[in-house]
This record gives structure tokens, sequence and C-alpha cells, in this order.
């Protein structure tokens, strides 16, 4: 692009960004009474009124840079978390990304309504360029919002992910100093770490002695589940407890024996009942069959 044309661009731009300025309460207030506002702030018509100025202040400082298509412009930092809880806010009530982004597309129109006013006696060329500009800017605010919401839902999911991995790996407490992990499912690497800091800090915080890994639930074991359960019984040992691995199937057994995968320093009882049994033992506590009623 040649300097003048630049120029040119930029000029239009600050031109734009001056005409946001002065109709930022005008627009404010139509956008307030726009779909994607009226479905985000549902209490009070104000609080949508001071949102829709800080995203027109926000477009004003990025058209007065000239970064018209520019989503890293610094105007837009100061409306990125407001653009992401809106967006959020929609996504809870079951807009998908599609309609968000239309959503927000939609807020030309109020815009571009009153630039053609304004610009009625300026010549067609003119006019042109500033709805070209505005077409821009309103462009890159659209995909701002979109990657913004991406990042929202990207932590949301991470969250939840965390959330369910603790949910599904509790650590509970069958009898005073024992302490049992009930796993259910895949083992990978990522739970595994949730296991045994759950582990640790439940040894710590009842002071156990006995720790009971009940795999009853798990479906396969290979050699990296065995490698998981391994560091967890050894960093269970450094922390003062004896962990006992409960719940190996014949199924399983026969797998670990196939891979070769070495156990034979792991206290290990076919299940949780007898894992229980042990540690209470050792404790001096004996377990002795129900006797049957007569």
């Amino acid at each position: 692009m040649r300097v003048s044309e630049q120029e040119a661009v930029e000029s239009t731009a600050r031109g734009l960004g001056a005409f946001l300025e002065r109709r930022r309460e005008q627009i404010a207030q139509r956008w307030a009474d726009a779909p994607l506002f009226r479905a985000v702030f549902t209490v009070s018509r104000d609080e949508a009124v001071e949102a829709c100025k800080a995203v027109v202040d926000a477009l004003c400082e990025v058209a007065s840079t000239g970064r018209l298509e520019d989503i890293a412009a610094p105007g837009f930092d100061r409306v990125r978390e407001q653009l992401g809880r809106m967006s959020g806010s929609r996504t809870r009530t079951g807009a998908g990304p599609a309609q968000i982004a239309d959503e927000f597309a939609a807020l030309r129109t109020p815009v571009a309504e009153l630039l053609r006013a304004e610009s009625a006696g300026t010549s067609v060329a003119e006019e042109t360029e500033s709805l070209l500009a505005l077409t821009a800017l309103m462009g890159t605010l659209r995909l701002v919002v979109m990657q913004t919401a991406l990042s929202s839902g990207e932590e949301l999911i991470a969250r939840q992910r965390q959330q369910l991995l603790e949910v599904a790996t509790p650590v509970i407490s069958l009898w005073e100093g024992v302490v049992a992990v009930p796993l259910i499912g895949t083992l990978d690497s990522a739970r595994s770490q949730i296991v045994m800091e759950s582990l640790l800090e439940s040894i710590v915080a009842r002071r156990a002695r006995y720790a009971i890994l009940d795999i009853t639930g798990v479906p396969t074991v290979d050699s990296l589940v065995a490698q998981h359960l391994m560091k967890t019984v050894a960093a269970a040992r450094l922390m003062g407890a004896e962990c006992v691995i409960s719940g190996i199937r014949p199924a399983i057994a026969q797998t670990i024996v196939h891979l070769g995968i070495d156990l034979g320093t792991v206290l290990t009882r076919a299940s949780l009942a007898d894992a229980l049994a042990y540690a209470l033992s050792q404790q001096g506590i004996e377990v002795s069959p129900h006797a049957e009623v007569r």
C-alpha cells in the first residue's frame, strides 16, 4: 500500500473513531435494546447501557490507532473480560458460537444507520469508505469475541475436567488410621496425579497408617497404569503409610504377568474387604465371620 493510501486509511479510521465518540450515548442506547444485550442484562437496562458504552469506548480507541483489523489492538484489552462474561452468559442459556457471533455482528446495523445519517452531506465515496471501515472494525470485534469465548470455554472445560477427576477419585476413611481410594474407570496420567495428591493429603490429615488402592473398577492394567500405581505406593510409604492394592482380578493378574510387570514389592489382596481385614489385623483388631443365627 502506498503512503498516500495508508494515510487515507488511517484518516478514515480516525474519523470513524471521532464519530463513535460523538455518538457514544446514542449507540449505547440502541445497543442496549439489541437482542444480545437484552439477553445478557435481563435485570437492569442501565447496566446494559454502561456495558455498551464500555464497548463503544474500546472501539473508539482501536479506531484512533488505525488498527481496525488487529485483534491484538490495545483498545480491546479493556473489554475482553466483559465480552467473555457476555459470551459465557449466552452459552449457558443454550446459544451456540455461531448464534453469539451473529448477535455481535448485528450490532453493526444501528451504528451504520447513524453513520449514514451523519454522512448525508458528504460524497458517496467518503460515506462508502467510512462504512467499510466500520465493517472492518465490527468484524474484528466479532473475532475478538469468538477468541475470548473459545478461551473461556477451554478454561471452563479444564476446570470441569479437574472437578470430575476429583469427584471420581474420592478418598474415604474405612477405619481409624485406614483410608481407601476406590478407583473406577481408566487410570491415565492426569487422574493418577490427582489420586496421588488426594491420597497423600488424606494420609496427613487423618494420620493414616494404612492406605488401600482398590482397582476392582479399573477395566485394564497396562505397564503405564502399573507404573502409576507403583509411584503412588512409593509416595504413600514416604509419608509413613503402608499401601495395599486390592481388587486384582484374574484377568488383570494374567495381564500383569504377561507384561512382565514386577509388583513383588507391593502388598496385594484379592478384595477391598481382605485389604481392610489385613489393615485391621496389623493394628491388633481381629475380624471374624458373622455367626449364623439358628
